[in-house]
């Protein structure tokens, strides 16, 4: 088993997760590194969660599924009913640690959406194509986007559309769905954006066409993000050296902007790291959704690739200019316990899913 294991996985995960440590350090100096030392323990939480995830056959993980399926919609709809942290109502404070459904809902959406996926193929594959069975499998998906819609927390449900794209791409819906799919989005992004899109939305999309038209308000964010990354050049200005990081230009510098504070005090050479460390990352992943030994396997391989595509592009985008600001951390780098545990099982449901492409070492 440990043999057939994809280890770059897991080795990019925390090459990714010690470049956030140092990013980390040098942008919480004013609070004492309050944040940093919370970081690293949750990280040691989340290695020891993905050692017991890798030794869990992920078959067992597929049946319990529904279960925590349920869970957490549960979860997503009494979140909506706490109080407003920074205009979404998107955590639960726990004493010192603040949960995020959105993030760790993500593990048991993927789960059961393959659960179903397998169950309408287990006779004939060409099932997917059923009409009602497909819809199924899109609203096991669209219910808890939706939920997350209205917290609101765009990013986050859009990590999970990208997610089930992938998964019934590759389950083999027919043509006609997909270009259906495609005409539907190119006639309703106008309608989304002209009658349905609330004015903040508006707003994020009107300033990423054109920052400099509210430098000082809207567009400020994304202005100050450009000038840090590129005052970085090529090696950086130095730890606690850099004028947008350390002068308070840059917010939130440990969640949505920790990349351009890579790119600012250490310079194009770790953010290319960054960059390439992702790109491993996710075409390993999908090298174990192509080598996977069953279908499940496959399924939950390329939803998590997706979740990965997404915040990498998406987050790193919005820090150069390049795409709206969405919120989205920065998987593995940014600040955060909830999307740190949920990445790392991720991890260990790859490495769970690649140890067994060749023989198994659990009992059926």
């Amino acid at each position: 088993m440990f043999k057939n294991m994809e280890w770059w996985i897991l080795i990019s995960a925390i090459l990714l997760s010690v470049v956030g440590f140092v990013a980390l350090y040098s942008a919480t100096r004013e609070n004492d590194f309050g944040y940093l030392r919370k970081q690293i323990i949750w990280f040691i939480i989340s290695l020891i969660i993905m050692i017991i995830i890798v030794f869990i056959d992920y078959d067992v993980l597929l049946k319990i599924s529904p279960v925590f399926y349920g869970i957490s919609i549960l979860l997503l709809i009494a979140v909506l009913f706490t109080k407003k942290i920074n205009g979404a109502s998107s955590w639960f404070n726990i004493g010192f640690f603040s949960l995020q459904p959105g993030e760790v809902a993500k593990i048991a959406v993927i789960m059961f959406t393959t659960w179903l996926l397998v169950k309408i193929q287990e006779r004939d594959k060409n099932e997917i194509n059923n009409f009602f069975k497909l819809m199924l499998v899109m609203a096991a998906v669209l219910f808890p986007v939706g939920l997350i819609v209205l917290q609101p927390d765009y990013g986050t449900a859009t990590a999970y559309l990208v997610a089930m794209i992938l998964m019934l791409f590759i389950s083999g819906i027919n043509k006609r769905y997909i270009f259906t799919a495609i005409l539907g989005i190119i006639i309703a992004l106008p309608l989304l954006y002209f009658f349905v899109l609330p004015a903040h939305a508006k707003t994020r999309i009107d300033v990423f066409l054109n920052p400099e038209s509210d430098p000082k308000g809207s567009g400020y964010n994304v202005l100050q993000s450009k000038m840090a990354i590129g005052a970085g050049e090529l090696t950086g200005m130095g730890l606690l050296n850099g004028n947008q990081t350390q002068l308070g230009y840059l917010s939130p510098k440990t969640t949505d902007f920790i990349y351009s504070v890579i790119g600012e005090e250490m310079g194009f050479i770790v953010a290319g790291v960054v960059i390439f460390s992702y790109i491993m990352l996710i075409t390993r992943s999908i090298y174990i959704a192509k080598t996977a030994k069953d279908d499940a396997g496959a399924y939950i391989a390329i939803g998590i690739t997706g979740v990965f595509l997404f915040h990498m592009t998406e987050n790193i985008g919005m820090t150069m200019g390049l795409l709206p600001i969405t919120g989205v951390p920065l998987l593995f780098v940014s600040y955060g316990g909830s999307s740190m545990i949920t990445s790392y099982i991720f991890i260990g449901l790859l490495l769970n899913i690649s140890g067994k492409r060749k023989k198994s070492i659990f009992v059926k």
